[in-house]
């Protein structure tokens, strides 16, 4: 078992990200798989995380929505550029509670509040000029008062079962440190580049 606690080596890492990071980050590649068996990714951003998990939000009736509530399975990656790391995390993706969801979205911008609802993720849309009069309309609709959550729109925390620290290193010799669950901990294991 490994004394080290990847949480706390996750939070050092992040704050060197922000630090060193020009943009977002936050931003990871959210991997999921289709009812077929086929991977999908897309870019994310990591609004939380804790010692319970890494924290998105997302529209439910979006393809990843979809692919997550039917099969939690899920894979993280964060890729820090500047600092030469990238950071893996397995683990299944299971729904915030509504009134953590409820919380966040009262935190966004009212412009992606109105677009929460006004769009159907992943789903066809006549044009661009559809799309926004459904914007101008929830406007009318809301004005003057709060923009409730939509019931199709929540959050996924991604419990991890492995986390993955990688460093670049000179020679392609890199860095490789993973975490996997032990019981109520964490085993330590190197892995050669």
């Amino acid at each position: 078992m490994s004394m080290i606690d990847p949480f706390a080596q996750f939070d050092a890492w992040f704050l060197e990200a922000v630090a060193a990071e020009p943009t977002l980050p936050e931003a990871m590649t959210l991997a999921t798989v289709s009812a077929d068996g086929r991977p999908s990714t897309r870019l994310v951003l990591l609004k939380g995380h804790d010692a319970g998990g890494f924290v998105f939000f997302t529209n439910f009736n979006s393809i990843k929505g979809q692919e997550l509530l039917a099969n939690p399975n899920a894979s993280l990656c964060f890729h820090w550029k500047t600092l030469g790391r990238q950071l893996r995390i397995d683990g299944p993706a299971t729904p915030v509670s509504d009134e953590e969801a409820d919380a966040y979205f009262a935190t966004r911008p009212r412009g992606s509040q109105i677009g929460a609802w006004a769009s159907a993720q992943s789903e066809p849309v006549e044009s661009r000029v559809v799309l926004e009069g459904r914007v101008r309309s929830l406007e009318a609709e809301y004005d003057g008062r709060d923009v409730p959550r939509p019931p199709h729109w929540s959050g996924f925390r991604l419990v991890p079962s492995r986390i993955e620290f990688w460093t670049d290193r000179p020679d392609r010799l890199h860095d490789r440190q993973v975490f996997g669950r032990d019981g109520d901990g964490w085993r330590e294991t190197r892995l050669q580049p």
